[in-house]
């Protein structure tokens, strides 16, 4: 149960019943999934319009536990442009509060000592497979189990050739909150070691 009552903000669009209901309802699976949390703001925040209205709104997340700083959560409108054909505010929550739970999925494992940071990068790695790749500007997308792009750049690959890498190729990453959303970093070809090509 929170101390702090939830505080939820709109800013530069306007409030909505559904929106709260949704925010309330993910925030209280949070709670379920890390009890130790004592306080939470959402603050929704649509930043600028385009002629066609869709850049999404910024939704930022602001969790308070006990003897650590604020854990914060946040993502840049193109993170969304990049990762959905039409991002909206639906989409724009879901992805926010997915960043959130991983998040907090981490820090309860750290806390209750089952992995360490840095430690154990093979038993927090994914499998995914090449969505996308652009050689010539450093960088290429991942496609997720869930069907989601992660973005990685090439300095991220620790096996294989990013030159030659293909579309469909699968990958082992591990999922980490970049500036503007979630990334893949520790990319490695499947099937390919460290230090051999």
């Amino acid at each position: 149960m929170l101390q702090v009552p939830l505080e939820i903000a709109f800013h530069n669009i306007e409030s909505s019943p559904w929106a709260e209901r949704e925010i309330r309802a993910r925030v209280a699976e949070l709670e379920r999934l890390y009890h130790r949390l004592v306080s939470c703001r959402v603050r929704i925040d649509q930043r600028a319009k385009d002629l066609t209205g869709t850049i999404p709104p910024v939704v930022h997340i602001e969790l308070g536990i006990p003897g650590r700083t604020e854990l914060v959560v946040s993502h840049e409108p193109d993170h969304l442009l990049r990762k959905y054909q039409h991002p909206d505010l639906h989409k724009a929550i879901n992805e926010a509060f997915r960043i959130a739970e991983r998040q907090l999925v981490d820090l309860k494992e750290q806390r209750d000592g089952r992995t360490k940071i840095g430690d154990h990068d093979a038993e927090n790695q994914s499998l995914g497979q090449v969505a996308e790749i652009t050689p010539d500007q450093d960088f290429g997308f991942l496609l997720t189990k869930e069907g989601g792009l992660l973005y990685f750049h090439r300095n991220s690959l620790l096996s294989g050739d990013f030159d030659g890498l293909k579309g469909g190729e699968e990958v082992y990453y591990n999922e980490e909150v970049g500036d503007t959303g979630p990334i893949a970093t520790k990319v490695r070809v499947k099937g390919k070691n460290l230090g051999t090509e």
